[in-house]
């Protein structure tokens, strides 16, 4: 992890993976974060979508980790006093609960804000916090759906099936996983917000949608479906009919140990270059010079004699060609297992190898930036259910005996 947000605390009110998902892009790059439970239930995503030992599903080591666990029954007046006293020494607030589930505990934002006004409210949802759709609790594949990338159809035996659809750069579904696609931006808007919180002394409210993540990251083709019917000149784009992906210059292909790479020589000094370099200069030639690039989006007689080309080597050594000549031409991985073997992958540390103490061994997704050249490592493991509650309590400055009267009333 960074220290880039060291000093910065952060209280994440959440369960599942929107709010949690935002949490740990924070805690990653070095925030306080003090993820509030309530007591006995707490983020059941720990006991959802398998389990590595009791109470630690995979998802809940990867998306809590880097934070501390309090129990706090904010239903109760005590409970809220407790909060507030918190609250007095945090910097953002993360809720990631369907609209309105906040305000009703008198911790939505114009509450929050009356007694903080430099905070920085982060409300992550599904639909997000405004429109028709606010009040709809959401999983993953509802804010991908919203957002028009999960293409389905009615299938031969009437059932709603999902497919593949030719759309204009491939649609909206580029845009990935809807709790990491808007937890992203989320986490973008929170670190913004703090840099004007310093300079300005102002809070913020900010009202991050999943669904809207979505499209955003998925803009190529959203913009390209969106103003299709406005484009005059279609030089470079591929007829329309033609299916997907059928280009020979943009195109992947096999190699001799059957694996796959990603062949991009579509502007003419890469092609050129990549002729030159295997000994095919009879192929320069064959271009389109009416652009600035060229997919040979019509050549399958190209395409063939490229995969009868990529056949005489390996992977490895089309990928060394590649770095050497600077080609666009990198490997296509097959499943995830198949990155641990990738050696760019494993110097670039986004694959971890952790340790859990209640899970054991795990390998971790880690910060897609490196800063300062520093190699990414987990500071804290995902908590078990309340176990800061005494030390965060503690740094507030109450005394054992306050806690204990707490725990006893069921407030913690």
């Amino acid at each position: 992890m960074s220290d880039l947000l060291d000093g910065v605390r952060v209280l994440e009110l959440a369960a599942l993976l929107n709010g949690d998902y935002v949490g740990m892009l924070l805690g990653d790059m070095g925030a306080d974060v003090i993820k509030i439970e309530s007591p006995g239930r707490g983020d059941y995503l720990r006991d959802m979508l398998g389990q590595l030992s009791p109470h630690h599903s995979p998802a809940h080591v990867q998306v809590n980790r880097n934070k501390r666990s309090m129990t706090l029954d904010l239903r109760l007046a005590a409970g809220r006093e407790v909060f507030f006293d918190l609250l007095a020494t945090a910097d953002v607030f993360v809720d990631g609960y369907v609209a309105g589930t906040c305000d009703a505990l008198g911790l939505g934002y114009d509450q929050l804000r009356e007694r903080k006004p430099d905070l920085v409210y982060c409300h992550y949802s599904g639909f997000g916090a405004t429109g028709p759709y606010a009040m709809i609790p959401t999983h993953g594949q509802m804010m991908n759906s919203l957002a028009a990338a999960v293409p389905v159809e009615l299938g031969d035996d009437d059932l709603v099936h999902v497919v593949e659809r030719d759309e204009p750069m491939g649609g909206t579904r580029s845009g990935g996983e809807g709790t990491a696609a808007g937890g992203t931006h989320a986490a973008l808007h929170v670190a913004a917000a703090l840099v004007r919180r310093d300079r300005t002394g102002l809070g913020c409210y900010l009202d991050a949608a999943g669904a809207d993540g979505v499209v955003a990251n998925g803009w190529m083709g959203a913009v390209y479906g969106l103003n299709d019917h406005r484009i005059a000149d279609r030089q470079g784009l591929r007829p329309r009919g033609q299916g997907a992906h059928e280009g020979a210059k943009y195109q992947w292909y096999e190699t001799r140990d059957h694996k796959f790479v990603l062949f991009c020589c579509i502007e003419h000094k890469f092609w050129s270059r990549f002729c030159e370099a295997v000994g095919r200069p009879d192929w320069v030639a064959r271009t389109d010079e009416g652009g600035p690039v060229d997919f040979a989006h019509t050549d399958i007689g190209l395409r063939r004699e490229l995969q009868s080309l990529f056949r005489t080597r390996d992977q490895t050594a089309w990928i060394t060609l590649a770095a050497a000549q600077d080609l666009p031409i990198g490997p296509c991985h097959q499943g995830a297992l198949s990155l641990l073997d990738d050696a760019h992958l494993r110097q670039r540390t986004i694959l971890i190898e952790g340790e859990h103490p209640g899970a054991g061994p795990f390998t971790y997704v880690g910060e897609p930036v490196i800063v300062d050249r520093r190699t990414y490592e987990v500071r804290r493991p995902a908590p078990e259910l309340g176990e800061h509650t005494g030390e965060v309590l503690a740094e507030l400055g109450y005394t054992p005996e306050r806690v204990a009267s707490l725990r006893a009333g069921g407030v913690i």
